[in-house]
């Protein structure tokens, strides 16, 4: 068994994205949680299920591609996450 993390679905990572960009426009605040998912719903490239969205960020918390602090998601490794976006085609 590895202990590679499994990669996120093609879906999860265009919520990311989406949602990286929403957390660099935030100057550096963050977005806050309700906020990130409604973005995700209003979004015309993502999934219109809420629980699609709530998934999506429950995932990318827990994949610790994004962390909570103060009630605000903030991008974890900017660095690293365009680095491995960058290598994928989505």
């Amino acid at each position: 068994m590895s202990n590679e993390p499994r990669p996120l679905a093609d879906w999860v990572k265009r919520g990311y994205q989406i949602l990286s960009v929403e957390i660099a426009d935030a100057s550096g605040e963050g977005l806050p949680c309700d906020r990130a998912r409604e973005e995700l719903l209003a979004h015309g490239k993502f999934l219109d299920e809420p629980s699609d969205t709530e998934y999506a960020v429950d995932h990318l918390l827990n994949s610790r591609w994004l962390y909570e602090a103060d009630g605000s998601l903030r991008i974890t490794d900017p660095e690293l996450e365009r680095n491995e976006l960058s290598r994928e085609t989505i």
